[in-house]
């Protein structure tokens, strides 16, 4: 029970990663304020674990009167705020000459600008608590491009560089902010790219999945719940000397020579 006693907010916390990341604080003994667009995910989520235990706040952090309602709710749940997860993510496809405006700059406000309102917020309560942990989800697509991915990829480099930002302003207030970057996980969102893949290769879903991993070390994708562990050891005391770092969570993905000059 490496939480027990503390008071967690988590967006995206309704489906995939953010999911796993609030069951597994519930496991530790943290309280937990879930944030998400869609009210009937987070309610799924929330009946998953013990009751009072979760409750739920939807919202979308694009929108900084939704931010100020989820913190708020959390206070009020809690009576505290201890740890921040920001997990809620948006991306859309397309090259730099093909992304829209507009759509170049929903992606900023999701997976930057909402962050960074988050922060913005909580830190304050932080500070007044004595303390806090703040845990950023970015990718590796935040350390190497995706093919089209412009506005994911951008949003997900700054947001390192932002995580490591604010450890420096905040570690002598007790405020810990680190950043972790997952590679490939089955998720809801994985299982809708996986879906026309696996009908090209003529294979099912988990086929699908492991042509993705072919080139990854550990030759699969992540189950949402292994990303969720080493956010539980960031919330926590246990961590109680790391800030600013990058953890990635990749399955050796960013060590492979993709030119094959090792072959």
């Amino acid at each position: 029970m490496i939480l027990n006693g503390k008071m967690a907010l988590v967006t995206g916390g309704g489906t995939g990663i953010g999911a796993a990341i609030a069951r597994r604080f519930v496991q530790d003994g943290a309280k937990v304020c879930i944030s998400g667009r869609r009210r009937e995910k987070l309610e799924e989520t929330a009946a998953s674990v013990p009751e009072g235990s979760i409750t739920v706040c939807p919202g979308d952090v694009s929108k900084h009167e939704d931010i100020k309602r989820m913190v708020e709710q959390t206070l009020e749940f809690g009576g505290k705020l201890d740890i921040l997860v920001n997990c809620a993510a948006g991306g859309t496809g397309g090259s730099v000459t093909e992304i829209s405006p507009e759509e170049w700059q929903a992606v900023l406000d999701v997976n930057l600008t909402g962050p960074l309102l988050l922060m913005k917020e909580s830190i304050p309560h932080m500070i007044e608590n004595g303390g806090g942990s703040i845990i950023n989800i970015a990718s590796i697509a935040g350390l190497r491009c995706l093919p089209g991915s412009p506005g994911y990829c951008t949003t997900k480099a700054a947001l390192i560089m932002l995580t490591k930002q604010v450890a420096l302003d905040y570690g002598p207030q007790k405020v810990r902010c680190n950043v972790v970057c997952p590679g490939g996980t089955i998720t809801d969102r994985t299982k809708q790219m996986m879906v026309p893949l696996s009908e090209r290769l003529g294979t099912d879903l988990a086929g699908g999945y492991s042509h993705w991993a072919r080139n990854v070390p550990l030759r699969r994708a992540a189950e949402p719940g292994e990303i969720a562990g080493m956010c539980s050891y960031l919330a926590s005391d246990e961590s109680s000397f790391m800030t600013g770092a990058e953890l990635v969570i990749d399955g050796g993905n960013t060590i492979v020579d993709v030119q094959g000059i090792g072959d």
